[in-house]
């Protein structure tokens, strides 16, 4: 199995350095609750996320958190590890590993970044996300910060990335108190749904990995 994730991760390494899918493949899955700006603002905040890959029960599984239920903009969502730089962070890389780290008990040291994926601006948080992909030859061990992450979702790549699996949901963004959106998702399971900037970031994931089949 190890052998298999190597030669898929190798391949995946590759197409990150090449020119990448970017905003029209994350456009593919875009639901905003604030529309995009023509530009974006000089004070978004710089943050970064961390998509991590690992094999386990004979797959290449990717990591994902249930964020807790706290009335922030993201709040109660499914993403990635992640959040905003901090001026003690050497660069973004740095801030990606630092959150998944903090968040989930990821190890820097077990991690190795293959690449990044294009940023996106998020208008209702204002922040500008840079993503960013790792590999792990094991299973994290999790220590979770119960302030940030109510638990983690595991999900194989090869049944993440199957047409059933993209779907219309109704979803009540934390933001907006009383808005109802019909937005387009990745669905986990019949409790789990992915939408939103994640949704996006995950929409170029997929494409880079449509060009390595």
């Amino acid at each position: 199995m190890l052998n298999t994730c190597n030669d898929i991760i190798s391949r995946l390494r590759y197409a990150l350095q090449r020119p990448l899918p970017g905003i029209p493949a994350q456009e593919r899955m875009a639901a905003r609750v604030v529309p995009a700006p023509e530009a974006i603002p000089g004070n978004a905040r710089p943050s970064a996320v961390l998509g991590l890959l690992f094999p386990h029960d004979g797959a290449l599984q990717l990591l994902f958190i249930r964020r807790t239920e706290d009335g922030h903009a993201h709040s109660g969502q499914i993403s990635f590890p992640g959040g905003r730089q901090e001026p003690s962070d050497a660069d973004l890389k740095a801030t990606a590993l630092r959150e998944a780290q903090e968040e989930v008990g990821i190890r820097s040291s077990e991690v190795n970044l293959l690449g990044g994926l294009t940023p996106l601006y998020i208008p209702v948080s204002n922040f500008h996300v840079y993503p960013f992909i790792g590999f792990s030859e094991k299973r994290p061990d999790y220590n979770l910060s119960r302030q940030e992450v109510a638990y983690v979702l595991e999900e194989p790549v090869h049944r993440l990335f199957v047409p059933e699996r993209k779907i219309i949901t109704e979803v009540r963004p934390a933001s907006r108190p009383g808005l109802v959106m019909n937005v387009p998702a990745y669905a986990l399971n019949d409790r789990h749904f992915i939408w939103g900037a994640t949704a996006m970031i995950l929409s170029e994931l997929e494409a880079v990995f449509e060009q390595i089949r």
